[in-house]
């Protein structure tokens, strides 16, 4: 029996009936179900493994059921393995979990035969330095941010390519994206929209204290550092809306394209460009 593993949104009106017919209809095609605790809390008829150590499991699909930010969560859990990911769109927007809950059966059917096309995602690799020394590292797929907490002010930020001077400024933070990243956090903050499989990366600062400081494209191979000269108390750093650090003047953040990406299992029948249309209303009077 292949393991499969299925991750799933705390508190999702419908997994309790949904998640035990899934357990029976994946044992019935020789499947071995393999639940995260929130998952397990809708049925007992499957194994229960800590999130974290699902990858030990060896799955040959990660099912998630949710909406976005549960699939963010997955891709970070699972971003050195490259399992595909099989995202079923239980929430509201759903820019990456394209499949709907209608279309999850005849999807994993066409998984189990081989039919099935997957869209290769790229991550980006961050690293937080403070006082000379590597104080945490993450993997993203959509971005990671310098956003202030409760106090109005602005943050100091210097920005540097490949170790050449790019831009200073004053903003209420930075966000640096993947192209997967580009329609969620960075495009509220008037940054562009950018293909998935185009090889880049965005540095979008977040109400900058200049006209003229606008969001920048990148080499997908360039190596971004982001100076922290001064921000205010609770300036946290945080990966895909997330996980949050508390950051202090002086960290510097170096950022590049992850060499982890993640593959997502797609239906085939929808463009990026559909997907925007449907989500973001292009074309509507």
């Amino acid at each position: 029996m292949r393991p499969v593993a299925i991750i799933s949104k705390p508190q999702k009106a419908g997994l309790e009936t949904l998640l035990p017919e899934l357990v029976l209809w994946m044992k019935a095609h020789d499947l071995d179900p393999i639940l995260d605790p929130v998952s397990g809390n809708y049925t007992q008829a499957a194994r229960v493994v800590p999130r974290h150590l699902l990858p030990g499991e060896n799955p040959a699909l990660v099912v998630v059921l949710g909406g976005d930010g549960t699939l963010l969560s997955a891709a970070r859990v699972f971003s050195k393995t490259g399992t595909p990911i099989l995202s079923v769109n239980l929430g509201s927007l759903g820019f990456l979990t394209e499949v709907r809950l209608a279309d999850l059966y005849s999807t994993l059917e066409g998984w189990c035969t081989e039919c099935f096309a997957t869209d290769s995602r790229s991550m980006l690799h961050s690293e937080l330095w403070r006082d000379g020394r590597l104080y945490a590292s993450h993997e993203a797929l959509n971005d990671v941010v310098v956003a202030k907490g409760a106090i109005a002010r602005m943050g100091d930020f210097r920005v540097l390519l490949d170790n050449q001077l790019a831009a200073v400024f004053r903003a209420d933070g930075v966000i640096v994206s993947t192209p997967t990243g580009s329609t969620a956090y960075s495009l509220a903050a008037n940054g562009p929209i950018l293909v998935p499989d185009v090889d880049a990366l965005i540095v979008t600062p977040v109400c900058p204290h200049l006209l003229t400081i606008r969001p920048m494209v990148v080499r997908g191979d360039a190596r971004l550092t982001l100076n922290i000269e001064g921000i205010p108390d609770q300036t946290f750093l945080t990966v895909d809306g997330q996980e949050a650090i508390p950051l202090k003047v002086g960290d510097e953040l170096h950022c590049c394209r992850s060499e982890y990406k993640v593959n997502l299992i797609r239906l085939g029948h929808a463009s990026f460009f559909d997907v925007l249309r449907a989500k973001l209303k292009w074309g509507e009077r």
